[in-house]
């Protein structure tokens, strides 16, 4: 597997539980909602459907692909309800490059390699107005950090105004820039590795 192993990370209000393919049972009850899935995508899967989805994130992707899939259930702390989940697919980045000093003899020397991280979150119909995603994706952001991360971009459907509103708070800049279905590329100010 490329990068960090996702781990338990909680919040006051919430726990971010790494994805394991049981919780189709209880996923299938939160995205079940036609409306849920008008700016994600796609539609309502059964839980045989979304079982296998799990099985296959759980898997993770084929080793030479170079990347890695995080996935967490997002779950209120104080009845354990699950209300949604969180994701990153994380890359390497272009490598940096560094200047070395004249006195080497040599211009320029290959940097560490950075890496990037592509994030998504997705809070079910009853549990959203509540500032739950803002929540587990400002968590995500601060692990995704912590564990060496420090390029970090979200897609946002352009109709999606809640999502738009989530990107802002988390301090996510519209940077102009769309995805090929037309959904606006968001980036995190870049941090120093």
């Amino acid at each position: 597997m490329y990068g960090p192993l996702a781990e338990t990370i909680r919040t006051q209000r919430l726990v971010l539980e790494p994805l394991a393919v049981h919780h189709a049972d209880e996923m299938d009850a939160v995205l079940d909602d036609p409306r849920l899935h008008r700016y994600i995508g796609g539609e309502p899967l059964s839980t045989d459907e979304l079982r296998a989805h799990y099985a296959h994130l759980v898997a993770g992707p084929a080793p030479f692909h170079q990347e890695c899939w995080l996935n967490w259930i997002v779950r209120r702390y104080r009845d354990g309800q699950a209300i949604g989940y969180v994701r990153a697919t994380v890359t390497p980045a272009a490598p940096g490059f560094a200047v070395a000093p004249a006195s080497t003899g040599s211009t320029v020397t290959p940097g560490p390699a950075r890496l990037f991280a592509s994030v998504a979150w997705v809070i079910g119909t009853p549990y959203q107005g509540f500032g739950f995603a803002t929540e587990a994706a400002r968590a995500l952001l601060g692990w995704l950090r912590d564990s060496g991360v420090h390029d970090i971009v979200a897609t946002v459907h352009p109709d999606n105004r809640p999502s738009a509103a989530v990107a802002a708070k988390l301090g996510l800049h519209r940077t102009g820039e769309t995805t090929p279905d037309d959904e606006d590329v968001w980036r995190l100010p870049r941090t120093p590795p």
